[in-house]
């Protein structure tokens, strides 16, 4: 098929006329070379064309057929409290939750939106009102039927501020309660505060919290870790670990292995130990954990792209970071390629101080990449009226490799005369109770912080930027990135985001809030002896296509 006649088919493909205007614009993108195939159809899927999507091929995998049966091993860190998808964060509960908990959509890695719990979704006109039709005839693990009572109640709970959950500040300005909204009972409707394009992505795998409970769930998840999933539960044991079995009720194909055991370990180097003798099949990576497993034959590192990043922030509102010129100053100092390459191991892309990660499609490709200017950098400061510079306390969480990364800050503003002093705290500490006047995360006059991947940057542009954003570190608060916020939330096509994007992203190269120089990679360390380990970079551990070689 010709690209010309391919495009003729693809144009013809929205049967909705909510959709077919906002369709046909991505297949223009496509034949101008603007966006990929495989990118079109992930586009399909967030408008719903779910059904068009499989039949050109984004929901199989191409895997050769697999043997079924075995144990798989998997080794992760220890949980930081009681699992509870309401409230869960820490990485080693998301791999726990993955075994049993489901979502209406996946965000897949490699195909985009898929749907799991939702078979097809679609909005209005306005892009305000989004409803979606569920799977029929879902099970959850205690016998009783998934509707959209408790597809409703689930999302309520996210978004109740007396719930404990962790999704509040992902929702705010997005959903409220009273929201999400029972049609009949396979069809849930969502009512949003305001227009949003990209809403399935909110009720995805992106929100780790937005696993689909009972509608009556009481909070006690580690009982019985009651879900729709692939495996469910034989045995919890706290601080030690988990054991899982086949779900053979359950509505998609069946899992191939017969259990997965996980075992959580207080060291990350006792699980490379593990692993190397023989007792782990799968465990998560770091870079000094690859260093253990560098050509050897019997291991093999598994990633995936991401828009994982760490943060810097710089308080916008507290000298001296209250003039741009010394924020972008500071900026320029940074060397991202030797970054990337240096400290990430090639295992990462060059970031250009804005959320727009490379592997999302609205991102502007043609706004210039800012890179390391140290005679530039010395005339801002010069301009500002610190020519020599100024002393500036940078604070940091230990975890992953950001203190190396902030070390590497401090020798690259040295060379422009800026002095900065790290401030290296615990996470508990750093992160304090996660609220303004009360969490060195937020308060901090200069910060790094971590942050994994969303499937879209909608999120990271409300919560850590929007003025009344719940992660607004660097305390920035400008009407103009608002508004243009809003008109990128508004736009129904790819062509309108991309030029909102655009807006978007030069203001923040002028303003220079964050600083975000790298887009990480995710990866697993994995036995060679398995096949079929999947996961997200979000940590969530999908093994129910696990066979064994």
């Amino acid at each position: 098929m010709t690209k010309r006649s391919d495009t003729d088919f693809l144009r013809n493909q929205s049967g909705r006329s909510q959709s077919r205007d906002i369709w046909n614009v991505a297949v223009d993108e496509y034949a101008q070379g603007f966006l990929k195939r495989r990118d079109l159809l992930k586009y399909a899927t967030l408008l719903g064309l779910t059904g068009f999507a499989a039949s050109r091929g984004l929901f199989t995998s191409g895997a050769r057929a697999a043997t079924t049966g075995g144990t798989v091993r998997v080794g992760l860190g220890q949980p930081t409290k009681a699992i509870d998808p309401v409230s869960v964060t820490d990485p080693a509960s998301i791999g726990v939750i993955s075994q049993v908990g489901e979502y209406l959509i996946l965000d897949d890695p490699k195909d985009g939106l898929q749907p799991k719990l939702a078979l097809s979704w679609e909005a209005d006109e306005t892009a305000k009102r989004w409803t979606f039709k569920l799977r029929p005839g879902v099970k959850f693990h205690d016998g009783r039927t998934v509707t959209a009572r408790d597809v409703a109640a689930s999302f309520e709970r996210l978004v109740d501020p007396a719930s404990g959950s962790s999704a509040l500040s992902a929702y705010k300005g997005i959903l409220s309660k009273g929201g999400a909204k029972v049609v009949d009972d396979e069809t849930v409707a969502f009512d949003l505060d305001g227009p949003n394009s990209n809403f399935p992505f909110y009720v995805s795998s992106d929100v780790y919290n937005a696993v689909i409970l009972p509608a009556d769930y009481a909070g006690d998840f580690e009982k019985n870790f009651n879900g729709t999933g692939p495996f469910k539960l034989d045995s919890f044991r706290p601080k030690q670990g988990a054991s899982f079995v086949r779900n053979t009720d359950y509505w998609g194909d069946k899992a191939l292995p017969d259990r997965v055991e996980i075992k959580f370990f207080d060291d990350e180097q006792a699980q490379v130990l593990a692993l190397q003798a023989g007792q782990l099949d799968v465990i998560p990576s770091t870079p000094r954990l690859e260093l253990s497993i560098d050509g050897n034959p019997n291991f093999k590192l598994l990633s995936v792209q991401a828009s994982s990043h760490d943060q810097v922030h710089l308080r916008t509102d507290q000298a001296p970071f209250t003039d741009k010129r010394i924020r972008r100053a500071l900026a320029l100092t940074i060397d991202r390629e030797a970054v990337v390459k240096g400290l990430l191991k090639g295992r990462a892309v060059v970031g250009n101080d804005t959320p727009f990660a490379p592997i999302f499609p609205s991102a502007d490709p043609s706004v210039p990449q800012r890179k390391q200017d140290i005679a530039e950098a010395k005339r801002l400061l010069g301009e500002a009226g610190v020519p020599n510079g100024f002393p500036v306390t940078l604070t940091t969480e230990r975890a992953y490799d950001i203190p190396d990364y902030a070390v590497l800050i401090q020798n690259f503003a040295k060379k422009a005369g800026i002095d900065i002093k790290l401030n290296v705290l615990p996470q508990d500490a750093y992160y304090g109770s996660a609220t303004f006047g009360s969490s060195p995360w937020l308060d901090s006059n200069l910060g790094i912080t971590d942050f994994g991947h969303r499937g879209t940057p909608d999120i990271f542009l409300n919560a850590t930027l929007k003025s009344s954003g719940a992660w607004n570190a660097a305390h920035f608060n400008d009407p103009a990135y608002d508004a243009l916020l809003s008109d990128y939330g508004k736009a129904r096509d790819l062509q309108a985001q991309r030029l909102a994007a655009g807006k978007i992203q030069n203001l923040l190269l002028d303003e220079t809030p964050l600083i975000i120089s790298y887009f990480s990679q995710y990866s697993r360390i994995v036995s060679s002896k398995v096949e079929g380990v999947r996961f997200t970079a979000i940590s969530h551990l999908l093994l129910d296509r696990v066979s064994f070689v």
